[in-house]
């Protein structure tokens, strides 16, 4: 009976501690979505005392009538493969370099990781002042013609501009992961190999690349994630220019939400984008896990 009233009286206590941040979470998470999902059935412009209900309406509009969606999810989609895959490539080299002992690791690691605790607008003006007086400067002082491009007024070469700026500011952060995951793996094992006769590149592939499977699973959710969310750098370097070309998914319901006042179709464009997150992340999860090797 005394060790009922003492699991009783801990359970009580526990719930104390952890009921203000229930209370936080809802506000900040579950409120609005739930709120977002309303709204995404309504007709409402964020003035009107009350929102006019509409059903489906306005993803019936999405998907039969609104092509800059559509346009700025498959331009979210390019730019997440080419994310996904190039900082991860990029991250692996450069912790396969520094995780060597070089007497300038650690402020090698110390200069590649700087941009990522940087505020995203910060570092997409700056960029935005790299291509537009920096390119000029040099492609004066050098005379080559790549800086004299319009890094940022031609549709392929925005992208492109996105791209770089987005690896350059990220990938310290995955080189650091990486790093983690390297150090891991047990010396021992990497020894046996080379006793065995194996090959640097063999060893590399054979051995370390299937030991840093949960690395390489962890590294790959996060930049697809970070990817499908990308907004901040867009907004600093190109605010979806020119013509509408680069706009992303996550610019265009701030475009229709907060711009066009269009709260109820911002809505179901922020909820049809959360579905495809959902969907995609969860399948990309399971065929990494499904290929991981334990230690």
């Amino acid at each position: 009976m005394g060790e009922n009233k003492m699991k009783s009286k801990q359970g009580r206590e526990n719930f104390i501690f952890v009921f203000p941040a229930l209370i936080l979470v809802a506000v900040v998470f579950y409120i609005p979505f739930f709120m977002s999902g309303y709204y995404s059935l309504t007709k409402w412009d964020g003035i009107a005392k009350k929102p006019e209900f509409i059903g489906f309406g306005n993803f019936i509009q999405i998907f039969t009538a609104d092509k800059t969606f559509l346009n700025a999810m498959l331009f979210t989609g390019k730019y997440m493969i080419f994310f996904v895959a190039i900082v991860n490539v990029l991250g692996l080299l450069l912790a396969v370099m520094l995780v060597k002992r070089l007497k300038t690791a650690n402020l090698l690691r110390a200069v590649f990781f700087v941009p990522y605790i940087m505020s995203m607008i910060i570092v997409g003006f700056i960029w935005k002042f790299i291509f537009l007086q920096g390119f000029n400067t040099l492609g004066e002082m050098t005379g080559w013609g790549i800086f004299g491009l319009s890094w940022l007024g031609d549709e392929k070469l925005a992208f492109v501009s996105i791209l770089i700026v987005s690896i350059w500011q990220a990938v310290g952060f995955y080189m650091v992961l990486y790093i983690a995951g390297l150090q891991a793996i047990p010396e021992d094992v990497l020894e046996a190999a080379v006793v065995d006769g194996a090959s640097g590149t063999a060893k590399f592939f054979r051995i370390t690349l299937p030991l840093l499977g949960g690395t390489v699973t962890t590294c790959i959710f996060m930049a697809l994630t970070n990817a499908i969310k990308i907004f901040d750098i867009i907004l600093a370097l190109t605010a979806g220019g020119p013509g509408g070309s680069t706009y992303s998914a996550t610019l265009d319901v701030y475009r229709e939400a907060f711009q066009n006042n269009n709260f109820g179709l911002g809505s179901a464009k922020a909820l049809i984008l959360f579905v495809t997150v959902m969907l995609l992340t969860n399948v990309v999860l399971k065929l990494l896990q499904s290929r991981e090797v334990e230690l």
